[in-house]
């Protein structure tokens, strides 16, 4: 018998069928390409143990001039700025009653207390503060009422419910001594309304044309009824932050994280500042603060009108993120986008921003007085997917298109990809907007978050290796990442929680699952005869952490025919002193899987990375019967 060296090549190829593909790779989950070779992923863990209200979607770190590192999170329910490790929540306030507006009722042996406030304008899980309420006569104490509660129902538009709760979170049961109504000092302080955790098609501004509704309508149904979507980015030191379809508002740095942000419009110097928009931007070189999808001038002059215009783009007066009224002595004014129904969305890259409609690519470049900006088509036909679908990276801005990838470094290119078919017939295209791209500067990945056509929820990713022009893909869920810069590590996040990504190699202290690389089908004479395998010499390198018994399991897979299921002949663990494995395995095509799938009963590859090699097999033909 002879031993045959095994190198397969870099990148995995799902653009053909198992076993056109052969000497290459086939399947894999949380293994990436390094230098042609697959290694496995790099970890993950909790930043820390506080946890946020909602699932976020939008994550912006900068950082102060006195040092201070801020990072913002924007959620469906609230937002947050991160200042150490503690979530502060500055979500903006709506709307604030006069004493004795508000009232309350409840019944003996419930929880659920009735609020009454008339044209109160909240919707369901909205976010309501009570403060100088008077006890209802017994358990429902002054103490119960005066703190912030969620919405539970929208009873009408005067009435809504909430469950009463001490100050620990614990549910309080009315009782029969209940019978006030909170008195008449009690005010109602709502925060914004809050979005919804899923796109719905047909509202908003969305996928197939902007709303398919009414021209620029900004509504409950739009906005509250919608896919919550934040943009954010600072101007200097403080954060200006817009709700997708909604409003603009600044929280400023020097105020504190105990304060919340804003309505900019109301701020004292505000001078026609755009009330609603579809996403915040910075030029960086010449600090203008640009509002994608703003509400335009009225006739008159005087005010912003208050809708969404999908096409329109207004910028500020250089360095002055409160003035928008073009003048013969600013710089501040507006253009309107021509190709496509809405912005879709919008990155900085080294000299310009670039726009995204539904359908088209622009440039948007600072040129001066009198213009200020100036705006090229760039391309047609290369829309975003998605309002977060696009990332800038060393080699050039990559986004993700409705059926294709592409580049723009000067000119668009699409990128040629060996997993297409893969990602995009098996993509929920309802949930576009929760796509969510990522880079990973270090590994020279780019990558995109996306839900598979099963899901409604981000359970999928895909990755490309620029420099290496390779593709990979898997299974993980992050609705929201940003790479290192600064801090060392990329950070995400998940069901509620800050991760530091690409930290050790381990699922948040406990063993990765489900690791592995599959090979295509493989022979000897293309399938005339069978082949035999009876040893297999492995080539791993173990990356170890304080643990000398991590494990990797090679798996031989047989079958006959293209058309056969894959049979499993043999499984063997590999470790760091391994030398060879004896295994057996004998049919016209073969497959070798590489894999370390523990769970959390198996320990042994806590902390370990590891990589592989050139595999040598010792294999021959074994006749045809």
């Amino acid at each position: 018998m002879a031993l045959q060296k095994t190198l397969f090549k870099p990148g995995v190829n799902r653009e053909g069928t198992d076993y056109s593909n052969e000497g290459g790779w086939f399947d894999i989950n949380l293994v990436r390409f390094r230098k042609g070779l697959p290694e496995k992923f790099g970890g993950w863990a909790k930043e820390n143990l506080n946890t946020f209200l909602g699932t976020c979607r939008a994550l912006h770190a900068w950082v102060a001039l006195g040092g201070t590192k801020y990072l913002g999170l924007g959620t469906t329910w609230k937002y947050y700025i991160e200042e150490g490790s503690t979530f502060n929540d500055i979500t903006p306030i709506r709307s604030t009653t006069s004493a004795g507006d508000v009232t309350f009722s409840a019944s003996n042996g419930d929880a659920t207390i009735t609020v009454a406030d008339t044209a109160h304008g909240a919707v369901q899980n909205d976010f309501v503060t009570f403060s100088g309420a008077a006890s209802l006569g017994g358990n429902i104490t002054a103490t119960v009422l005066n703190q912030e509660y969620q919405i539970a129902t929208i009873v009408n538009a005067n009435s809504y419910t909430i469950e009463a709760k001490d100050t620990s979170g614990a549910t309080v049961t009315a009782s029969a001594s209940d019978s006030g109504n909170g008195g008449g000092s009690t005010v109602g302080t709502y925060q914004i309304n809050v979005g919804l955790d899923v796109y719905v098609p047909g509202t908003g501004w969305g996928l197939n044309g902007w709303g398919e509704g009414t021209f620029g309508s900004v509504t409950a149904l739009s906005v509250t009824n919608q896919l919550r979507l934040w943009t954010h980015d600072n101007f200097g030191e403080n954060l200006i932050i817009n709700v997708r379809g909604g409003g603009i508002y600044q929280w400023t740095e020097n105020n504190g994280v105990g304060t919340r942000a804003v309505d900019m419009s109301g701020i004292a110097g505000a001078n026609l500042v755009p009330t609603v928009g579809l996403q915040v931007i910075t030029s960086e070189i010449d600090r203008h603060l640009i509002v994608l999808g703003a509400d335009p001038i009225n006739d008159a002059g005087s005010a912003r009108t208050g809708t969404v215009d999908p096409m329109l783009i207004a910028f500020s007066d250089q360095e002055n993120n409160l003035d928008f009224e073009p003048t013969i002595t600013n710089t501040a004014g507006s253009l309107r986008l021509s190709s496509g129904s809405s912005i879709i969305g919008a990155v900085k890259s080294r000299q310009e921003v670039l726009v995204w409609t539904d359908t088209a690519l622009y440039s948007m470049q600072f040129v001066g007085p009198p213009f200020t900006f100036s705006v090229n088509l760039i391309n047609e036909g290369t829309g975003l997917v998605g309002p977060k679908a696009a990332t800038t990276a060393t080699s050039a801005v990559y986004w993700m298109g409705y059926n294709n990838f592409y580049a723009y470094n000067g000119s668009v290119q699409t990128l040629p990809c060996s997993v297409h078919n893969y990602v995009f017939n098996d993509i929920n295209l309802t949930q576009s907007f929760k796509v969510n791209a990522f880079t990973i500067a270090d590994k020279n990945e780019v990558g995109w978050f996306y839900c598979s056509a099963s899901s409604n929820e981000i359970d999928r990713y895909v990755i490309y290796n620029y420099a290496e022009q390779t593709w990979v893909y898997g299974q993980l869920s992050r609705t929201a990442w940003l790479d290192a810069g600064i801090e060392n590590y990329p950070r995400a996040v998940s069901s509620g929680y800050l991760y530091q990504q690409e930290l050790g190699f381990d699922d948040d202290g406990s063993p990765m699952t489900n690791v592995f690389i599959e090979s295509s089908d493989f022979d000897i004479g293309d399938g005339e005869q069978f082949t035999f395998i009876r040893r297999i010499i492995p080539d791993f390198k173990f990356i170890q952490n304080d643990n000398e018994s991590g494990s990797v399991n090679i798996v031989v897979k047989t079958r006959n025919f293209p058309g056969d299921s894959l049979t499993t002949n043999s499984t063997s663990a590999i470790q760091a002193n391994t030398q060879q494995a004896y295994v057996r395995g004998r049919a016209r095509q073969m497959v070798l899987r590489f894999e370390s799938d523990d769970d959390a009963e198996n320990n042994g590859n806590l902390g370990i990375g590891w990589r592989l090699g050139a595999t040598r097999i010792d294999i021959r033909t074994d006749g045809r019967r």
